[in-house]
């Protein structure tokens, strides 16, 4: 009997160290694939501009993180010929908190983020040609142990803006509308036509009901005459 309790504790062990275990390994793969996301920074779905020189110009950028942060770093910096060139940096100290003091670098650059949107975006003021490039978003947060993050945006200055030839859109659509006109013009021609049909076969049939009718009333009374009696 103490042999049979003894193999049923164990048992019961057993089977308590492997939910503990699953359980560790869930929150354990929970855990790293967060962290394989924990901080992103992004300058949005499109991430180039073309803008005319002398204009005024956003540099988007937004930060999420899974994990929070506490002391996230960051910096925009642009590619001058290979030489990365500080335009603006500052700390969040941690979530929905402004940043401190956000140092800029440039006479034409403005900081225009906020922590309510996670923005660290910047302005850049009457732009010249020369500033066409490569900006980077960096970020880096303490709570992942020193790892960096960084997104680009590519500027295109150009004296004016293209204007696009819409002549050849305008012909499909108008190919396009006018077959599809037609399509509708001809299915519902069909429909009036086979209403027509529809409506000439019904009468069509009446009158054969109506003629045999008169015929069978006609041969009824034809058949329906006495014959003389005999004297």
């Amino acid at each position: 009997m103490e042999t049979q309790s003894r193999g049923r504790l164990r048992g019961g062990g057993g089977g308590v160290a492997s939910e503990r275990t699953a359980s560790c390994l869930l929150l354990t793969l929970i855990f790293g694939v967060c962290c394989v996301h924990a901080l992103e920074m992004s300058t949005g779905k499109i991430p180039f501009l073309e803008a005319v020189n002398g204009s005024t110009v956003l540099l988007p950028c937004t930060y999420a993180s899974c994990i929070g942060i506490t002391n996230l770093y960051f910096k925009w910096e642009f590619n001058d010929n290979g030489t990365m060139v500080k335009l603006a940096d500052s700390v969040i100290p941690t979530d929905h908190v402004e940043a401190n003091n956000v140092k800029v670098y440039h006479e034409r650059v403005n900081f225009v983020g906020s922590s309510k949107g996670n923005n660290i975006s910047i302005l850049l003021w009457n732009i010249t040609f020369e500033d066409a490039g490569v900006y980077t978003c960096f970020g880096k947060n303490p709570k992942e142990k020193g790892k960096n993050h960084s997104a680009i945006f590519t500027l295109y200055v150009v004296e004016e803006l293209r204007v696009v030839d819409n002549t050849l859109t305008i012909i499909i659509a108008s190919c396009v509308g006018g077959f599809i006109a037609f399509l509708m013009a001809f299915m519902l021609l069909k429909n009036f036509t086979l209403f027509v049909l529809a409506k000439i076969e019904e009468k069509n049939k009446e009158c054969l009901v109506t003629s045999s009718g008169i015929d069978n009333t006609e041969n009824g009374l034809s058949g329906s005459k006495s014959t003389p009696k005999k004297a």
